[in-house]
């Protein structure tokens, strides 16, 4: 329970619903708005990532864990590294080796949790994380669909508005160039309709 009540305590500190506004995101600008959803361009940005096995539903917080740690000063130098949002999950990718560039696969050997870091950091700049299971990894340019949408952190929500947004980027002759991105941007006793939530994906 002690150890429940810590992490609570953190989620408070970083992603309190009178905090969200004061929280650093990546930079974007938004390209054109459609109905149900918008498409974004973001500037490249640095994040600190962890591939976790899961399951999907716990593959969030077993990540969060781990990150949290290296931006509290498990990291060479100790540094306190301030948080940004969102926290966003993702099916890790299957590789495969080909002629043509690397494709994904539809199956999935985990799930990538990254967090943004702040702007003022580059790769060179970021202390070093202890942890080898973190990798920093430079996020180049990238444009992408966006569905928001609230409510609690469930398969059938995620699936709902996954799902629309496809049927929407259909409707707009909006290809998919790479596998959905769930953003989160609350801690989990946000009430459900004060959360923000997101997914992304990758389009042209």
């Amino acid at each position: 329970m002690k150890h429940l009540l810590s992490w609570l305590a953190l989620f408070g500190t970083l992603f309190g619903a009178s905090n969200v506004q004061a929280i650093e995101e990546p930079a974007f600008s938004v390209v054109r708005t459609h109905s149900g959803f918008e498409v974004r361009d973001y500037a490249p940005y640095v994040v600190a990532e962890v591939t976790v096995p899961g399951p999907e539903a716990e593959a969030g917080n077993q990540g969060f864990r781990i990150l949290a740690a290296y931006i509290f000063g498990k990291n060479a130098g100790q540094q306190s590294i301030a948080m940004t949002a969102p926290v966003t999950q993702a099916a890790e990718p299957v590789k495969i080796a080909m002629t043509a560039p690397v494709t994904q696969s539809a199956s999935a050997t985990g799930f990538v949790v990254q967090f943004t870091m702040p702007a003022a950091y580059t790769l060179d700049t970021l202390p070093r994380p202890l942890d080898e299971q973190i990798r920093l990894v430079a996020r180049p340019a990238a444009r992408v669909a966006v569905i928001r949408f609230s409510g609690f952190w469930t398969d059938a929500n995620y699936n709902e508005h996954l799902n629309k947004l496809q049927t929407l980027m259909a409707e707009q002759s909006l290809p998919a160039t790479g596998a959905p991105i769930y953003a989160r941007y609350n801690a989990p006793f946000v009430p459900w309709f004060f959360r923000r939530n997101e997914i992304w994906i990758p389009t042209q």
